[in-house]
């Protein structure tokens, strides 16, 4: 064939490919060039991973609550009251109808105001008291773990009395008992526990024991002579724990009144590292008040005794929520929702004889024939408790 004709025919087959109806000429492939090869080396070289960002550090939060109230002050008749004939005690039908909220919180404090020597020491009242053992397995099964035995009555039976209480509050598990040892070493130890990721120390302390002096030097921890001590005690507690509390005996006897050296020492155990403060030993009622960020209850009053006299039958109970925030390696400690209420015990007799029938009671349970005018008395003692300070809730305990 002639190549002129062959040349002309590869031509029009050449036209009829690109401009063909089943092949558009706009959608003609592109000539090939050395840049738009791409080999599959060369792909994943230019692709780039997702970058993404560090999450940002969540904070970690725990809460524990927090019930506290007055003495255990168990005169002859509160122990008599409420011992069975078998020689068995029955303590829930005084005082159930106040405690049994207290199952509600993480934490509970009382102050046991006289020896838990137990039946083989003999029991007795004023004015040198041995209560029985019994006692402290209710408080313990109504929810109570952190208990004061410094104060004023607690080398009332000696050295026996204090051995027979310490070995009763170690055989109970989970709770603190602080303020009177059998060593050097119960002495010196910090008692702590973790509660809902919050590590607690608790501290106690007592300004006399009513002219009795310790055989050995280290049986009850007082403050008088041994503040700097008791601070540096509470410091390390502080950096060791998130929480610190502290049971302060303190105060004028039978006074409304906040003293001097209650202030003073509260503003040095706040300073400290103190995070919350509750005193007793005047057996009644005393104010509240914020030192900083630190509750301090100065007196709790009785929970419990058979004690003459309006003023010595009403008690606090009190409440609130402790806070631990952990954000960027940093802790912070805060106490809210603190509320206080009131307590009174009822009774059947005088000081002439033992008295009978006796009962704890919350205050909107009482009525006129068990205290007279009992909502103006009501009102008269809660303006006690914000004296000082009225940055508290009065109910909801």
């Amino acid at each position: 064939m002639n190549k002129k004709i062959l040349a002309a025919a590869a031509l029009l087959l050449c036209a009829c490919r690109t401009a063909g109806p089943s092949e558009p000429a706009s959608q003609a492939e592109p000539e090939e060039t050395e840049e738009a090869v791409q080999t599959p080396e060369a792909e994943e070289a230019v692709i780039t991973p997702e970058t993404t960002e560090e999450p940002e550090e969540q904070a970690e939060e725990y809460t524990a609550s927090l019930f506290v109230t007055g003495d255990g002050l168990l005169h002859e008749s509160v122990y008599t009251d409420a011992m069975n004939e078998d020689g068995t005690f029955d303590f829930a039908k005084q005082l159930d109808d106040v405690l049994d909220v207290v199952s509600n919180y993480d934490l509970a404090y009382y102050n046991q105001e006289t020896i838990l020597g137990g039946t083989e020491l003999y029991l007795s009242g004023y004015p040198t008291f041995n209560s029985p053992q019994e006692f402290g397995e209710y408080m313990v099964s109504k929810g109570f773990n952190l208990v004061s035995t410094a104060n004023n009555h607690c080398l009332d039976r000696g050295w026996q009395g204090i051995v027979s209480s310490r070995e009763f509050w170690n055989s109970q598990e989970n709770v603190l008992m602080q303020g009177t040892n059998t060593s050097m070493l119960e002495y010196d130890e910090i008692a702590s526990m973790n509660v809902n990721g919050i590590d607690v120390a608790f501290l106690s302390y007592c300004e006399n024991t009513n002219g009795i002096e310790p055989d050995y030097g280290f049986e009850v921890n007082y403050f008088p002579g041994h503040e700097q001590e008791m601070l540096d005690k509470v410091a390390r507690a502080k950096a060791e724990n998130d929480v610190v509390i502290v049971a302060m005996h303190w105060g004028t006897e039978y006074s409304h009144e906040v003293n001097d050296e209650q202030f003073r020492l509260a503003n040095a155990l706040a300073e400290a590292g103190a995070d919350v403060i509750v005193g007793n030993h005047v057996h009644v009622i005393q104010p509240f008040q914020w030192i900083g960020d630190v509750p301090v209850f100065y007196a709790m009053g009785n929970l419990i005794s058979s004690q003459i006299g309006t003023e010595r039958r009403i008690g606090m109970i009190a409440g609130m929520d402790i806070h631990k925030k952990v954000e960027n390696g940093e802790t912070k400690i805060t106490v809210d929702n603190v509320r206080a209420d009131l307590v009174y015990v009822t009774y059947v007799g005088d000081e002439t004889v033992l008295r009978t029938d006796v009962k704890v009671h919350n205050f909107e349970d009482l009525t006129d024939e068990m205290l007279e005018d009992h909502d103006a008395v009501y009102e008269e003692y809660k303006a006690i408790i914000t004296g000082l300070d009225d940055n508290i809730q009065i109910g909801g305990v």
